[in-house]
């Protein structure tokens, strides 16, 4: 303080100094301001150097907030907190894990990203997000990647036309491999004319989970008329374990269905979009009970249209994630391009996603009730229990004319048994599948 009060001493010297210098002040004075000009001088600067590590930046006003995905995000307001807490027990064991006891929130928060204006030349500022609090407990991709798998070989489940084949007998037949890019493939049998059922895969992961995070990444999923392809969570006893429908659609949709199935009790809050924090819609009702829908369950269609199929294909393919914490289940799409950087450098931050394609939340079903030690799965089956029976149906995104009208055949299973060719595009081709654990 003493010498800011010298400085404003020698300032106001310096003023009355400079107009006497204007008028008829004697060399003296004037000799006498100049050297209180360079005094001053010196002053300001030892100033400078004094206060160098005390003052504070000046705090820029023009900062543009958006959020990380298009669309602003409502909060979850529909009957309960959705922002989760501590109970129960977590394992650290790689590939299981009991109820979660941290969470990093409802899912549904988004990502406040700092922008410069765009008239500024200046760099934008680089927000830091806080460490990952998700530990990759299992990873499959290139040469190992079936090595974590089980192959499922009993009847479709879900009566498709299909035969599920082992490890073995899928190589051999040309319906499974590591391609040159190192991605896995699995694909349906395109032998032009079968008389029963065709060969397909359908692997279940060897690591079991209650609760965690699953991320997918894949460049091609199966798709055309006949067929229905599914990437998909499933617990014992169903459905009293619970199912979780991750990916899946039929014949030429072009727009991904997240649906989950489970005992009587767990239900959507509410069907509007913005109360539930989603970018889909929900497409049935708010009752996700298996045995009383007709396994119906909760659906959400996902509004974009390279979501699924021919769309996501010809894309490049994408990102899915699953999100399963005690705020409850939520699903994510990211189109090729459009993936975060905390996915790709395997320190995944959900609660920086944005908006959730699909999301139930724990206030109105509680996902560790309804849901326990689920496997991870792929398949491809034909036709069966649901693209059998919409053969005939039109009016979804991307089956505007039904399959029946676009093929003429009039069922699904003559068709698929008699065009192998059109199975061409059957298969699967993924780059990873990694699942991670809360870190405790």
């Amino acid at each position: 303080m003493i010498v800011i009060a010298k400085l404003l001493i020698y300032a106001s010297l310096l003023i009355n100094l400079s107009l006497a210098s204007r008028t008829l002040v004697p060399a003296a004075i004037r000799g006498l301001h100049h050297s209180t000009i360079r005094r001053t001088h010196n002053l300001a600067s030892d100033l400078r150097l004094a206060f160098r590590g005390i003052l504070l930046p000046r705090t820029e006003t023009n900062e543009h907030i958006v959020y990380c995905k298009s669309g602003k995000q409502a909060p979850f307001n529909g009957g309960g907190d959705d922002s989760g807490g501590a109970d129960g027990n977590t394992s650290s064991a790689v590939g299981t894990s009991g109820r979660q006891t941290t969470v990093i929130g409802s899912g549904s928060s988004t990502s406040r990203r700092p922008l410069s204006s765009a008239s500024s030349s200046s760099p934008s500022a680089t927000a830091t997000l806080p460490p990952s609090l998700w530990k990759l407990t299992n990873s499959y991709q290139g040469n190992n990647f079936f090595d974590g798998w089980d192959f499922f070989i009993g009847d479709d489940p879900t009566h498709g036309t299909v035969d599920y084949v082992d490890e073995n007998t899928a190589r051999s037949n040309g319906l499974l491999e590591i391609n040159g890019q190192g991605n896995a493939v699995m694909r349906v049998e395109t032998t032009g004319t079968v008389s029963g059922n065709r060969k397909s895969v359908r692997i279940t992961t060897k690591a079991q989970f209650t609760g965690g995070l699953v991320i997918m990444d894949s460049v091609h999923m199966p798709t055309g008329c006949g067929i229905w392809p599914a990437f998909w969570t499933n617990g014992p006893n169903w459905p009293a374990g619970g199912e979780i429908d991750i990916v899946e659609g039929v014949h030429d949709y072009t727009n991904n269905q997240a649906t989950i199935h489970t005992n009587s009790g767990c239900t959507l809050a509410s069907t509007s979009s913005s109360t539930l924090a989603i970018t889909g819609s929900v497409i049935a009702g708010t009752d996700c009970a298996a045995l009383t829908t007709g396994n119906q369950g909760c659906g959400i269609r996902a509004s974009s249209s390279n979501s699924f199929g021919p769309g996501f294909n010809s894309n490049g393919g994408g990102i899915y994630a699953m999100k399963w914490d005690s705020s409850g289940i939520a699903v994510w799409f990211f189109a090729r391009g459009t993936e975060p950087a905390d996915i790709s450098s395997d320190a995944p931050q959900p609660d920086s996603w944005g908006a959730a394609l699909a999301r139930w939340p724990a206030a109105s079903c509680d996902p560790f009730k309804f849901f326990s030690n689920h496997n991870a799965i792929f398949d491809t089956t034909l036709c069966g229990d649901w693209a059998g029976a919409v053969w005939n149906t039109a009016g979804i995104p991307g089956q505007e004319q039904s399959c029946a009208q676009r093929t003429g055949v009039s069922t699904c299973e003559a068709f698929v048994r008699a065009n192998g060719g059109a199975m061409a595009n059957a298969y699967w081709e993924v780059k990873s599948v990694k699942l991670y654990q809360m870190q405790t």
